[in-house]
């Protein structure tokens, strides 16, 4: 899959037919509509860098109680909409006079989106398996278009996540992660999401947050020291045949690495 960032207006494709989601078609071509990643594989589509979160039906979030009136908890979503929590969709039954003995302002729950009207009314639900109050660990903020890198392809950067941290991970489509575990183990994971954010656009991703997390260090292939070597000749005049003193550093550093691994 060719992985590359665009820009709003950028050609993508000549193929009309190939236009997802992020695109927008003029003329028979394929153009970016957003600024982020295109994937371009069967179809071409653009996953935004930034962007707010917009709640759709079946989506699992993490919502913050803001109010409590007589039937329903109202939760802030982190989306421009509040979702609205009626006690018959907390998972039993619950009197008006109770409610806030279940869950008051400023708890943070984990809840599904159950329906989202014309006019923007989320309803959610907390009966379905995984939905809950939290009352341990960190809520972790992330960009809700980093949402599917922290996911990952089927699932494969949050495992490793998990795994490696020991530390127990949701992933919310509303750009909250909450996360528990031991302290030192916490602070670590967190290090990590905020890599996933910060280098999302880069390939090989899941392997260096897996080695981040187990603490080895970064190794640099054949084929990237003979990269980094062609960069750095290609910045000098075209007449100039010696070789930087930084490029001399850079090598010597890769020649030094391989002679500790042998």
């Amino acid at each position: 899959m060719d992985r590359k960032i665009v820009i709003p207006g950028q050609l993508l494709s000549d193929k009309e037919k190939t236009a997802g989601p992020g695109t927008y078609v003029k003329d028979g071509k394929v153009y970016s509509l957003l600024y982020g990643i295109a994937n371009v594989k069967n179809k071409v589509s653009v996953v935004p860098f930034s962007g707010k979160y917009y709640p759709s039906r079946k989506d699992f979030i993490i919502g913050t109680v803001i109010d409590v009136t007589p039937s329903n908890w109202i939760m802030e979503t982190g989306s421009p909409y509040d979702g609205l929590l009626h006690v018959s969709e907390y998972p039993k039954r619950v009197d008006s006079s109770e409610m806030r003995g279940c869950m008051s302002i400023g708890d943070c729950v984990i809840v599904r989106v159950k329906d989202v009207s014309k006019s923007m009314k989320v309803e959610l639900t907390m009966r379905e398996p995984g939905t809950r109050v939290l009352t341990k660990g960190r809520i972790i903020d992330v960009a809700p278009a980093k949402v599917p890198r922290v996911i990952g392809h089927s699932g494969s950067m949050v495992s490793i996540l998990k795994k490696e941290s020991n530390c127990d991970v949701f992933v919310g489509k509303n750009g909250r992660i909450w996360i528990n575990g031991r302290s030192g183990d916490m602070d670590h994971l967190a290090a990590a999401i905020e890599m996933i954010e910060r280098e999302s656009h880069i390939s090989g991703l899941t392997d260096k947050v897996g080695r981040f997390l187990r603490n080895e260090p970064e190794t640099v292939a054949e084929s990237d020291a003979d990269e980094l070597i062609e960069e750095e000749r290609s910045t000098l005049p075209a007449k100039e045949d010696n070789v930087t003193e930084e490029t001399c550093r850079k090598v010597d550093a890769l020649l030094d690495d391989e002679v500790d691994e042998a």
